[in-house]
């Protein structure tokens, strides 16, 4: 830690990984995941390696989006937590907050959420016109029950009528601006939507689609379908297909690639306390996956401090940004030997002077855990799916949705 209050841009010292003598290294030339030449085309902008960070309500707004996008060298894509069209139209004040860019963010990515296909117009033409992003996603995927049960996020495909009404709106709306969708292989394992809703999106004009391989019903829960993602890119060659789901180290998003054929991966909860794996996944795409950065406690307690600046510098205000870093803490010390009462201690700090005593108290030579790796974040699944009432009846029918169905808050 610094005395003087300033923190540097955050490095990681990579760890060399050496397979054991039986095994391959993975990236060599049998690896089509791992070559310098991967790239994703989304409309004009080559995304290259062929990475974009999960929209996550409460997450990726500009501060964590900076901490990635520095780790990977500002090599990927980086996309907003996601945004109501309904707020963004009424220009609600937090959510034009929301919009707002770092001026080194290049491409602005915007991820957009509605239901009605007028207000979803509306939203796409503004930002068309007063250039607010350089990129549109449609949030077709969430399945939290405050979204579903107006219709919207990973309910809407089932509608098919409703989605391509949509996706025509946005598209027409956005002139040069590309647009893409992120969405999930269904309601339940009953209502599976994902190869009719591909097919309409390659109809409309869509240019890229992202597949979390779960259903609503699976919430976060159980394990991801990448052979869903592998149909999907079978079922529509025409453009672009992103995996989502499951991806928790640079090496799974080489398989995920390999496995499925898809043509760049999507990374949400992988990254949760470490916006360093972007920097393990450039390298991986470069075909350096003997690379991996394994922070020590020390290096992590830097981060840990940036981005409780970040968001501090972001919010206005040091003690607002503190304490909307608390969500961040234990994700950040997973797996580090850490007593309960200090977590929690570190988890209700008001000030950068607080945190940064917290952590230096910490056994900060602390080398990166075994236990840090692999799943974090929401796990929770089969969970009951919150409809509008009658929604299954009809996989066509959209009759009541309208603008009283649109949300009027962004993010989390």
């Amino acid at each position: 830690m610094r005395d003087n209050g300033e923190m540097p841009t955050p490095t990681m010292t990579p760890t060399k990984q050496v397979p054991p003598a039986n095994q391959a290294a993975p990236g060599g030339p049998a690896d089509p995941a791992a070559r310098p030449d991967s790239v994703l085309k989304v409309g004009p902008h080559a995304v290259t390696p062929p990475v974009v960070l999960a929209p996550m309500a409460g997450i990726t707004n500009a501060p964590f989006r900076t901490l990635c996008r520095e780790f990977s060298g500002g090599k990927g894509l980086f996309v907003s937590e996601m945004i109501t069209t309904r707020a963004l139209v009424e220009r609600n004040e937090k959510t034009m907050q929301l919009i707002r860019f770092d001026a080194s963010e290049q491409p602005r990515s915007i991820q957009l959420y509605g239901v009605d296909p007028a207000t979803v117009g509306k939203a796409v033409r503004m930002i068309a016109e007063e250039g607010l992003a350089d990129h549109i996603d449609l949030n077709f995927g969430c399945p939290v029950p405050k979204v579903t049960r107006k219709g919207g996020g990973s309910a809407l495909p089932y509608k098919r009528n409703l989605l391509r009404a949509i996706l025509r709106e946005a598209v027409s709306g956005a002139g040069d601006l590309p647009v893409t969708m992120k969405m999930r292989k269904g309601i339940d394992d009953d209502h599976l939507t994902a190869l009719d809703a591909g097919r309409i999106a390659v109809e409309e004009g869509v240019t890229a689609i992202a597949l979390h391989g779960r259903t609503t019903a699976q919430h976060y829960g159980g394990t991801a379908d990448w052979d869903a993602i592998a149909r999907l890119k079978e079922h529509v060659p025409e453009i672009p297909v992103l995996g989502n789901g499951d991806i928790w180290s640079a090496q799974d998003a080489l398989r995920m690639v390999r496995e499925t054929g898809c043509d760049g991966v999507v990374v949400g909860r992988g990254c949760l306390g470490r916006p360093w794996l972007f920097a393990d996944l450039v390298a991986a795409f470069e075909g350096r996956t003997d690379e991996l950065a394994r922070p020590a406690l020390r290096e992590v307690a830097d981060v840990m401090v940036r981005h409780a600046t970040l968001l501090g510098e972001w919010l206005g205000d040091e003690a607002r940004g503190v304490i909307d870093f608390r969500k961040h803490v234990a994700w950040y010390l997973k797996g580090f030997s850490v007593g309960s009462e200090m977590r929690k201690r570190l988890a209700v700090t008001s000030s950068l002077e607080e945190l940064r005593a917290g952590l230096d108290e910490l056994d900060l030579d602390q080398p990166w855990p075994s236990g840090a790796d692999g799943p974090r974040g929401r796990t929770s699944g089969n969970n009951r799916v919150v409809l509008p009432d009658g929604w299954l009846r009809d996989p066509y029918d959209c009759a009541g949705i309208g603008e009283d169905a649109e949300l009027d808050t962004s993010g989390g």
